[in-house]
């Protein structure tokens, strides 16, 4: 596999080019010119290029030459087929084990029943889905949109949901902590991370709240006798009710006091990333730009 050495953030206007880019998105193409937006990991830029090769299409990547002056002047580029996803997509700053191990810790404090370290171990001992967990996103653009961002928001639903439970005196705190862990499973299959982020066909039709619920049913039918009619009842309520409004597509409003708690870190976590997303963007002392996940501008 090729080890990419050089970033797009590494160069500056003026200067030839030659590294390897994604194509995140076709703007134009006709049969002799494409204008497109390339990318990696630290950024992304426009470009124009001739169209010598029709197999062009959104997540190629290619090794191009040209000239950077706030667009890319490419002059020549080749298809690349050996590479590392990671290294043209926003990662997680975070290593990621880091991340699960902590999630470990809270899951060992919190989650000890039969009942739900069994339901937890139906999906974090699996493999397959364990490596989709990890690599998986919190959204196409709204919030955590990197790989590695849905164990890292999970991490921080499960850490809100913790204060919350204490301070609170939350009567089931297993459940809520449960459900703060799982309240995202469907992300892994509503969206792809796999080339430029989007959602999945599944994920379009479906999203991941009915998918998350689909997986519990799954996962409770393979050992049905284990839980109790008010375990499934309230797991999945929180599922279900976890983004609280029918306006934020939550199919029910919230009913139980751990779905509150899920709701309110969940939405505290998607609203602080988005916003250091922003302060990343923007010098101290100046307005941002519109922000419309958080519908303002800020003043930071």
């Amino acid at each position: 596999m090729n080890k990419k050495e050089l970033f797009l953030s590494n160069i500056e206007n003026g200067h030839n080019v030659k590294l390897s880019l994604m194509v995140m998105k076709i703007i134009f193409k006709d049969t002799s010119k494409i204008v497109c937006i390339l990318a990696d990991k630290s950024g992304e830029i426009k470009a124009n290029m001739p169209n010598i090769n029709e197999n062009i299409t959104q997540g190629t990547v290619l090794e191009v030459e040209g000239i950077k002056d706030n667009i890319l002047d490419i002059k020549n580029y080749k298809l690349i087929s050996d590479y590392n996803v990671s290294d043209y997509l926003p990662t997680v700053k975070r290593p990621i084990e880091d991340i699960m191990e902590e999630i470990e810790l809270y899951t060992n404090k919190y989650i000890i029943s039969k009942e739900a370290r069994t339901l937890n171990d139906y999906f974090f001992k699996d493999e397959l889905f364990l490596d989709k967990f990890k690599r998986g996103i919190g959204g196409v653009s709204m919030h955590h949109n990197y790989i590695g961002g849905l164990a890292e928001h999970t991490l921080n639903v499960m850490y809100l949901t913790a204060v919350l439970c204490e301070r609170y005196q939350c009567r089931r705190k297993e459940m809520a902590m449960l459900a703060a862990k799982l309240h995202d499973i469907g992300k892994v299959y509503e969206l792809y991370y796999d080339g430029p982020f989007k959602y999945t066909l599944r994920g379009e039709m479906e999203g991941h709240i009915v998918i998350g619920v689909e997986l519990l049913d799954k996962a409770i039918r393979e050992n049905p006798t284990l839980y109790s009619e008010d375990f499934i009842m309230r797991i999945k309520g929180c599922i279900v009710q976890h983004h609280g409004k029918l306006e934020f597509g939550s199919p029910r409003e919230m009913k139980t006091e751990e779905s509150f708690i899920v709701n309110y870190a969940d939405s505290i976590d998607a609203t602080m990333n988005k916003i250091c997303q922003i302060k990343d963007e923007t010098e101290p002392d100046n307005w941002s730009e519109f922000d419309r996940r958080i519908q303002t501008k800020l003043y930071l």
